[in-house]
């Protein structure tokens, strides 16, 4: 199910940022144990070279966090995959797709845009203004009309949008911010890294409905650090 339109001509690449290329980017995520087959399908068809800066475009397809300007980097596009598969796990395909889904951390934009190719209602919520500016013209480049965004400190998520059928976050705290798993629906599912800087965890917590979190740690990332304020 792909919601987003498809790239315009600009967008689609040549050479390296080319089809070929994302065809061999999505090839490798597949080696690396990546198997929803909608997942596949948005990292095949999502222009990532849209989302950096044009100097570095001809690795825009390869499986590496890059820089994006004020200390960000976008993710290395497995741990998205891996990511945006893990909640999607949570959700029984019979009973459909999450409605509402928050990120906390815009950054680039595309993980975003990635989670707004595959469900109704995407919010992201992002402290670092100029990045944010930034991510709405690619939204909007792209025609993503699924999904919002606000300039605003991550911390506090999106109350007045809650709750959400799932959470991602996109940094790295010592726990989850109590205001943000508030915002989650009681059936919901959290998928976010955790730890220090040095070690961190990719967990996903699924809420079981009476009001508690099974917690499961799905292995070692480097994201990084989850800050509060706006800058």
């Amino acid at each position: 199910m792909t919601l987003y339109p498809l790239p315009a001509a600009d967008l689609k690449g040549e050479g390296m940022t080319s089809q070929r290329a994302r065809d061999r980017l999505v090839a490798i995520l597949q080696e690396g144990g990546i198997r929803d087959p909608r997942v596949i399908e948005v990292i095949r068809n999502l222009p990532r070279h849209h989302f950096i800066d044009q100097a570095l475009h001809s690795r825009a397809y390869e499986n590496d966090a890059l820089p994006i300007g004020h200390g960000q980097t976008i993710s290395q596009p497995w741990v998205v995959a891996r990511m945006t598969e893990a909640l999607l796990e949570h959700f029984d395909p019979k009973q459909g797709m999450p409605q509402k889904v928050l990120e906390i951390g815009t950054g680039s934009g595309y993980q975003a845009a990635v989670l707004a190719a595959l469900v109704p209602q995407v919010f992201t919520v992002e402290r670092i203004e100029a990045l944010l500016r930034q991510a709405r013209r690619r939204f909007r480049q792209l025609g993503l009309t699924n999904l919002r965004s606000r300039y605003d400190d991550g911390k506090l998520g999106w109350a007045d949008e809650a709750p959400f059928d799932a959470i991602i976050l996109t940094a790295a705290g010592d726990t989850i911010p109590t205001r943000i798993l508030d915002q989650l629906s009681p059936t919901g599912v959290l998928v976010a890294p955790v730890g220090s800087p040095s070690r961190q965890t990719l967990i996903r917590m699924r809420g079981d409905g009476q009001g508690d979190f099974i917690q499961e740690e799905l292995g070692a990332v480097s994201f990084v650090p989850l800050l509060g304020g706006i800058g």
